[in-house]
């Protein structure tokens, strides 16, 4: 699975929710800066913590944020 997949499916089900960045940031308790850094791809392998907070924000598995 190639990381640039891993984001664009990140910002597909970010907006599936209709949420904004700034929405997803607030829900899931990172900073705004590191969710728009891990969009771009200037992270490229988020912490385990981070996929974790996101998920669950997103009420998905981590599975099926990384897949």
């Amino acid at each position: 699975m190639s990381k640039d997949f891993y984001l664009s499916n990140l910002k597909r089900l970010r907006e599936q929710k209709g949420w904004t960045q700034e929405k997803l940031a607030q829900e899931s308790g990172i900073s705004y800066h590191t969710l728009i850094k891990i969009e771009r791809g200037f992270i490229k392998d988020p912490r385990l913590a981070t996929l974790k907070k996101l998920s669950e924000a997103l009420d998905i598995s981590i599975d099926r944020l990384v897949n």
